[in-house]
C-alpha cells in the first residue's frame, strides 16, 4: 500500500494566456513537487519544468536509499537529498538561462514534499506553501520567503510600503536567481489520515486561510477537493496561475485479527474466554 494518496492539477487562472506553474507526484515513494515559474515569454514555463525534472530525477535515485520507516535516522540524509536535488534543478535553470538570450532572468519559487512513516520533510524558495489539515483545522507550515514578510518581521516596513502592491510578491528565495541557494527544510509529525496541501500563491492569493479550511472541510475525494479549490480560486478573479496538491496520510486498513477481536468484544467477550459451561 502506498504511504499517501496524492492528488495534483493546475490550471492556468483567469488572465494569464499561458501556465507557467509545473507540478509532479510519486504515491508509491510518497514525494511531491510543485514549481511557479517567473519571467518573461515561455521561460517561467521553462524554469518551472526543468525544475520539476530535476527534482524527480535526483529523489527517484535517493529515495530508495533510504529507510523511509525510520525517518529520525533517516532524516539527515533526506533532507541533504532534498537540497541536493533543489540546487540541481537551480543549476539547470541558471544553465539554460545563459545558453539561451530570452530565457535570461527565469526562475521559480518551489515547494516540495517527502512523507515517510510518521513524518513529513518540507522544503521551500519563495511564496509557494505548504499547510496541514489535522482535525478540520488548516496550519500553514511554510514561511514566505518575500521581501515584505521579512521586513515586517524584522519591524522595520513602514506602512506605506505595507500597502503598496508593487512590493508584494518580491521573493527573496527562489530557483535561478544565484548560484547557490538556501532552501528551507522542516520536517512535521504526521498522524492517519492528516491532509498536505501544496500551492502556488495563484491559490493563496485568491482564497485566505479560512476559505481554503473551509473548502478542506467539504465532502469529496482529492481529485474533487483539488478542482473545488482551483475553481473557487478562479471565481475569486484567478488573477495567476494556479496549482495544488493534495497528499493524505494513508489511514492503517485493519486485519483479520483485529476486526475479529473487536466483534467479539462488541458482544462482551474477550478473545480468551471459555466457552460458556467450562471445558471438558
Amino acid at each position: 500500500m502506498d504511504r499517501c494518496e496524492i492528488v495534483c492539477a493546475t490550471d492556468k487562472g483567469m488572465v494569464r494566456s499561458g501556465n507557467e506553474d509545473a507540478v509532479y507526484a510519486d504515491p508509491a515513494m510518497g514525494f511531491a513537487v510543485l514549481a511557479d515559474g517567473m519571467g518573461g515569454y515561455a521561460a517561467g514555463e521553462v524554469a518551472s519544468r526543468l525544475a520539476i525534472d530535476e527534482i524527480r530525477a535526483e529523489l527517484e535515485s535517493a529515495l530508495p536509499h533510504l529507510d523511509m520507516n525510520a525517518p529520525q535516522s533517516s532524516g539527515p540524509s533526506l533532507t541533504e537529498d532534498m537540497r541536493f536535488a533543489a540546487q540541481r534543478a537551480n543549476a539547470s535553470i541558471l544553465k539554460s538561462a545563459k545558453r539561451e538570450p530570452d530565457q535570461e532572468g527565469m526562475g521559480a519559487t518551489l515547494v516540495l514534499a517527502v512523507m515517510t512513516a510518521g513524518r513529513i520533510f518540507v522544503g521551500h524558495l519563495g511564496d509557494s506553501r505548504a499547510y496541514r489539515f489535522r482535525d478540520g483545522r488548516l496550519e500553514q507550515l511554510t514561511r514566505d520567503h518575500c521581501w515584505v514578510d521579512e521586513q515586517i518581521a524584522q519591524g522595520s516596513l513602514q506602512i506605506d510600503a505595507l500597502l503598496d502592491t508593487r512590493f508584494k510578491n518580491i521573493v527573496t528565495r527562489a530557483l535561478g536567481i544565484d548560484d547557490e541557494i538556501d532552501l528551507e527544510v522542516h520536517d512535521h509529525d504526521v498522524a492517519p489520515g492528516d491532509l498536505f496541501l501544496l500551492c502556488s500563491d495563484g491559490l493563496s492569493d485568491m482564497l485566505d486561510d479560512a476559505e481554503i479550511e473551509g473548502l478542506l472541510k467539504g465532502d469529496g475525494d482529492l481529485s474533487g477537493k483539488c478542482a473545488t479549490l482551483i475553481s473557487r480560486a478562479n471565481q475569486n478573479g484567478g488573477k495567476d496561475n494556479v496549482s495544488v496538491i493534495l497528499m493524505r496520510a494513508a489511514v492503517a486498513r485493519e486485519g483479520w485479527a483485529s476486526r475479529l477481536v473487536r466483534k467479539i468484544q462488541a458482544v462482551g467477550g474477550s478473545p480468551g474466554d471459555e466457552p460458556a459451561g467450562g471445558t471438558t
